[in-house]
């Protein structure tokens, strides 16, 4: 049995694509087959508020073949969720009605919350209960930030603040300081010390570039900031020839960076784990349970 989750970022989209494995009554996932392709929405929208004809047109080629690659695969269920640059695209909403209209798929625009609620729900099953913890997901446009006390969320808000935002120079001033009075808010309840939790493409490619790489998939927020400037040194020509990085990564890479420190310098966090789940993740969880949920209903 295979579930596919289409995630349209900012930045990029994604098509993931796991099947089922059940052992010993212990339920699991095992990606069979995972699409990235640059859409960069974000740049569109950010700048001009909404989709260009030839971002369109990208859009429909690409979700026609992911649809053609969820065929041969034969999924049982699938879902799309697009975020932060679909939410704000004046003209979104035709874009989806005709992609319906011609492809038969609907795309699910979620709000940050709601991604948010996702991402979450998969990366809740690997903290600590003993432990606080501050999870920062940063996206294109946006970033979600949830704060964790004994395995429970207490917190949740999302920022108009993301990757290709800042490198696009479109974040307004008060947003920096709004998130830094929330998080300030949130800690005043906490006892002891916060560790954050990164979620996100370039976390996972900041993490994978650090010599801190271990089966603990944590690193300190020093050799974060070292990667950081090391990338920095380099001109994004080099960082895509020597550092062999994607051009789409390349330019992003270190204002996603800036956003992870900040909110751990905020935080007091000394260390961040990078479980590499995202929203696609989520989906995956969600299409899983929603057909539980219906096997039950029809017993």
């Amino acid at each position: 049995m295979k579930f596919a989750a289409i995630d349209i970022g900012s930045n990029a989209a994604r098509l993931q694509i796991s099947s089922v494995l059940e052992n010993d009554g212990m339920m699991s996932f095992k990606r069979v087959e995972y699409v990235r392709f640059a859409l960069r929405l974000g740049h569109d929208v950010f700048s001009h508020g909404t989709i260009s004809p030839e971002s369109e047109v990208r859009v429909f080629k690409l979700l026609h073949a992911y649809k053609l690659l969820m065929d041969l695969h034969e999924v049982q269920d699938y879902a799309i969720c697009a975020t932060s640059a679909m939410r704000e695209a004046a003209n979104s909403a035709e874009l989806v009605t005709r992609i319906h209209k011609i492809l038969d798929m609907k795309i699910q625009i979620i709000d940050g919350a709601r991604e948010a609620e996702l991402i979450n729900d998969v990366v809740v099953k690997s903290l600590n209960p003993k432990k606080n913890y501050l999870h920062i997901d940063v996206g294109g446009g946006s970033t979600e930030l949830n704060f964790y006390r004994n395995q429970e969320k207490f917190a949740s808000k999302s920022f108009k603040i993301g990757s290709v935002r800042l490198l696009e120079g479109k974040e307004k001033e008060g947003d920096w300081d709004k998130m830094k009075k929330w998080i300030s808010l949130q800690m005043e309840s906490l006892k002891g010390p916060v560790h954050a939790v990164g979620t996100g493409g370039n976390i996972s490619k900041l993490y994978n570039l650090s010599s801190q790489v271990s089966e603990e998939k944590t690193m300190d927020i020093d050799e974060l900031q070292r990667i950081s400037d090391f990338i920095s040194s380099y001109s994004y020509e080099d960082r895509v020839n020597k550092l062999r990085l994607n051009t789409d990564r390349a330019d992003v890479i270190v204002p996603a960076a800036s956003i992870y420190l900040t909110a751990m310098e905020l935080a007091g966090c000394q260390t961040i784990f990078v479980p590499d789940l995202g929203l696609k993740d989520g989906i995956i969880q969600m299409l899983h349970e929603r057909m539980q949920q219906r096997k039950r209903s029809i017993s």
